[in-house]
């Protein structure tokens, strides 16, 4: 990518023209064998101009859809399993506490595969994780079904470690890959590519329940969906090119000597994972408590919980979708700390309003709040300075450990204070995100960081 990062300087033309001296301003990059001057561009007789520039758009414009698609595929296999739980639990035969130590396999493979993601990246670029860890969450999702056939529980747990394992290598993966596109872009698109992960659970919810009112067996249904995901995920797969993210590729010279500071030492990065923890905590609580926080909290009917999570999913996917626009307009700082304000509105009155009503429709701001945190995070930490995808793969496993830890941390404070005195954690959280919002600000142009 080094070889991308061009600054204008001047340049002698050469003969060009018979002005042996005249200065002209020239493009120089990194790479010498790439020194174009202006004055060439224009030399009559000079050979015709290469496409490759309208190329590489075309192909830069195929990779941002390559990447809608792998943030959309997990978002649509986690749903179509998730919404057949009941089913799974009576195929199974075990318990609700069995069962809890069954999808216990989940997040033992997300962990395993959030914590080898960054060092598999360096090593292999984001295209060979992004292949493997993805086919992995396709063939655990293939042996979920036969695990439902054989109504064997072990072998279901195996299944979720690997599909867990799967799923998450290729979230960190694609969010180093969605940096990069997007710094080649100058356009903001991180957060519309986590948007089609929303909307792909929300395609495979509606599958869900589409397929469960025709009949069709919650072993058949799992692996229909894997079979379907098998076509896109091979061609999406062929838009992105092999080797970027990887240690080898990085052309920045500090990246190659190790004249860096420490991820540790670097205080604006630290900041930046101070804001992922807090997104990622109201995202994560959200989805795993806010039926049963409103249930148990404010005595909504479980149907009304129910519809009430769909408005924080609303929430959520709007935010994504529209924010793009905003963070363009204003800047990622503004963004962040308007929509840690916005979460931080929403999660208080969820907590503090005894009005059902006001609490109900609270989570749409609660949604808003937490839906740009992680992309714009991941964003932030791709210009933090050198060696960009190891920033972003240190942000993201921040991000998703904190997916993974929060939900099961309230739930033991809840057990104790009740759940809506444990969603204090969070408000502080969006309230320091806030603070502290100053640390995803972009670069001033001349100091801008390559990888």
């Amino acid at each position: 990518m080094a070889s991308l990062s061009c600054q204008t300087r001047w340049q002698h033309a050469g003969t060009l023209s018979g002005n042996q001296n005249r200065q002209l301003p020239g493009i120089i990059c990194t790479n010498p064998a790439k020194i174009v001057s202006v004055g060439a561009l224009f030399n009559p007789y000079r050979a015709p101009m290469p496409t490759a520039p309208h190329t590489d758009r075309k192909a830069l414009r195929l990779r941002s859809y390559a990447l809608f698609t792998l943030f959309f595929l997990p978002g649509l296999l986690m749903a179509s399993w998730a919404t057949r739980t009941p089913a799974i639990r009576d195929g199974l035969n075990v318990s609700t506490a069995g069962m809890g130590i069954v999808l216990f396999g989940i997040s033992v493979g997300s962990m395993s595969g959030i914590l080898s993601s960054g060092w598999l990246v360096k090593r292999l670029g984001t295209r060979a994780v992004i292949m493997a860890s993805m086919t992995l969450v396709i063939c655990g999702t293939l042996l979920m079904g036969l695990s439902l056939m054989a109504g064997q529980a072990w072998m279901f747990a195996v299944s979720l470690a690997l599909f867990g394992g799967g799923l998450g290598a290729s979230e960190v993966a694609v969010n180093i890959e969605g940096a990069i596109v997007e710094r080649l872009m100058h356009k903001t698109v991180l957060p519309m590519m986590h948007g089609f992960y929303s909307l792909g659970t929300l395609a495979g919810a509606g599958a869900g329940m589409a397929l469960t009112a025709l009949g069709l067996s919650a072993p058949w249904h799992i692996m229909l969906m894997s079979a379907l995901s098998i076509t896109p995920l091979a061609l999406a797969a062929r838009a992105i090119p092999p080797g970027t993210g990887n240690s080898q590729s990085n052309g920045d010279a500090a990246a190659r000597t190790g004249a860096r500071r420490p991820f540790w030492r670097d205080s604006q990065l630290l900041l930046i994972g101070v804001i992922v923890l807090a997104m990622a905590f109201a995202e994560g609580s959200a989805n795993d408590w806010l039926p049963l926080l409103m249930v148990d909290g404010h005595g909504f009917s479980p149907t009304s919980g129910s519809l009430i999570y769909a408005g924080f999913t609303l929430g959520m996917t709007t935010g994504r979708f529209c924010g793009g626009w905003f963070i363009d307009r204003y800047s990622r700082e503004a963004v962040v700390r308007a929509s840690a304000l916005m979460g931080a509105l929403g999660i208080g009155l969820v907590i503090f309003s005894d009005h059902s009503l006001v609490a109900g429709a609270a989570v749409i701001f609660w949604g808003l709040g937490a839906s740009l945190g992680f992309p714009l995070t991941i964003s932030a930490a791709s210009d933090t300075g050198p060696d960009a995808p190891a920033r972003v793969s240190i942000v993201a496993i921040t991000g998703y450990l904190a997916f993974l830890v929060g939900p099961p941390l309230l739930g033991f404070l809840g057990e104790h204070y009740g759940l809506r005195h444990a969603m204090l954690v969070v408000l502080g959280l969006m309230i320091i995100a806030a603070l502290v919002a100053r640390a995803v600000a972009k670069p001033a142009p001349g100091n801008s960081n390559q990888s």
